[in-house]
């Protein structure tokens, strides 16, 4: 096939699991379209398929699956390459292969940098290729996701994230920030600072954390307003962070804390170095230097060998702290963790009953939480905007996982409104225009 002939190629994207693989797909979206290779949003228009999987849960490897076999269908119709990459290709699953015959290229995460040398070899064909580092971003061009560093070393016992992933790699700060700089030239206000766990970033490559140097940085590009964190993991928040999130006015007042347990049993089952006291300590500690602080955590339920009192740990916990924002999962087994192998694993019935729980006490505890809202004004970024109304956030809210707000009026997409809040719904808040 002649250069000509590929470029015509029309290229279709499905980006699954999280955002740090949302992050690795808008770099390969970059690579192709400087490529040459037009971009579109429909599967039926598409010569190219790409699918970026998601491999961390047994639940996510089935949802990679469908849908490969899903767009493999339309290889019936204009479709000629189905290509997979992500997180699923790293599990070394022999079969794969074998069991999808409708894929023509399994991309290893190593191989991303090289798309568009993969598709011209599927094409028999050769591109002048020149490897350019960018993205084109899938989220609306107000905010976009940074990731600060890849992989994981804490190897908790329930996660296959540092074996699909591999060890902790930070990115070096001078190439977040001419990223970061070339995003904020792109439109981008809002930066989200994202990895597996952001609190440790540096210590590889400089010998110290050095997340707060990072923030700093960052900090200085002028079209950034909001710079928000995401994955902190509790025993990493250190007083040089604490400060910095309270006096840096460009960092949102907003913390992502994956606590996952409370027990001291059950975070020790889990490997994680927290104890109990630690936590309360912690989230203590951030209440009183950052009154206006909004919290975010997520906790797994039902692992193996989570009696009702641990389960009531946590509980409590949330009663007693008020969390704004919490994210509740049952325990996923899966084969190659240490958890796997664990006695004492846990029905689904008792999952299913501690998930229902913990839901309804959480909702009864924001939706309390929500009424300190009503009648405040608040900093909110217009996420979409239509012809009647408005769905925006104030800093204590992050994209796609927490509430919104929605405002009566039609507002500019992407810009920042002070907003009267004048009633709340049931996770959600009503806002007007001041």
């Amino acid at each position: 096939m002649i250069e000509k002939n590929i470029l015509n190629k029309k290229v279709g994207f499905i980006s699954l699991g999280c955002d740090k693989n949302r992050v690795d797909l808008e770099n390969m979206i970059f690579q192709i379209k400087s490529a040459g290779f037009e971009i579109v949003n429909k599967p039926q228009e598409a010569n190219i398929i790409l699918i970026n999987t998601c491999a961390f849960l047994e639940s996510a490897r089935r949802e990679s699956i469908e849908n490969i076999l899903e767009m493999s269908q339309y290889k019936s119709n204009k479709l000629e390459k189905l290509i997979v990459t992500g997180c699923i290709n790293e599990l070394n699953y022999e079969d794969l292969q074998s069991s999808l015959p409708e894929v023509d290229a399994f991309v290893k995460i190593k191989d991303n940098d090289k798309i568009v040398q993969i598709i011209c070899d599927l094409y028999k064909t050769n591109l002048n290729v020149k490897n350019l580092h960018g993205r084109v971003i899938t989220t609306p061009n107000h905010y976009a996701y940074l990731k600060i560093s890849e992989g994981c070393n804490n190897f908790c016992t329930y996660c296959l994230i540092p074996y699909i992933r591999g060890r902790y790699k930070s990115i070096p700060i001078d190439i977040l920030v001419n990223e970061t700089k070339n995003l904020a030239n792109q439109g981008v206000k809002e930066i989200i600072l994202v990895a597996q766990d952001i609190t440790k970033y540096g210590i590889d490559i400089y010998g110290k954390k050095s997340l707060v140097k990072l923030i700093r940085e960052i900090s200085k590009i002028n079209k950034i307003e909001w710079i928000r964190l995401l994955y902190c993991y509790p025993e990493e928040v250190d007083d040089d962070l604490i400060l910095e999130i309270k006096n840096n006015d460009k960092v949102v007042k907003y913390l992502d804390i994956p606590l996952q347990h409370i027990s001291n049993k059950i975070l020790k089952a889990m490997n994680r170095r927290s104890t109990k006291d630690d936590i309360e300590q912690l989230f203590n500690k951030l209440k009183k230097n950052i009154p206006n602080i909004v919290l975010r955590t997520t906790f797994i339920l039902g692992f193996p060998g989570e009696t009702d009192q641990d389960f009531n740990e946590i509980l409590d916990f949330i009663k007693i702290h008020k969390i704004n924002n919490v994210g509740f999962f049952k325990y996923s087994r899966e084969e190659g963790t240490v958890a796997y192998n664990l006695s004492n694993q846990i029905s689904e019935t008792i999952k299913d009953d501690r998930l229902k729980i913990a839901t309804q006490l959480q909702f009864e505890i924001q939706n309390k939480l929500l009424d300190n809202y009503i009648n405040q004004n608040f900093k909110v970024i217009i996420d979409e905007s239509f012809e009647n109304y408005s769905i925006g956030r104030f800093y204590g809210q992050c994209p796609n996982i927490d509430s919104v707000i929605y405002i009566n009026q039609k507002l500019n997409l992407g810009e920042f409104y002070n907003i009267k809040i004048i009633n709340k719904l049931d996770y959600d808040l009503e806002g007007e225009k001041v």
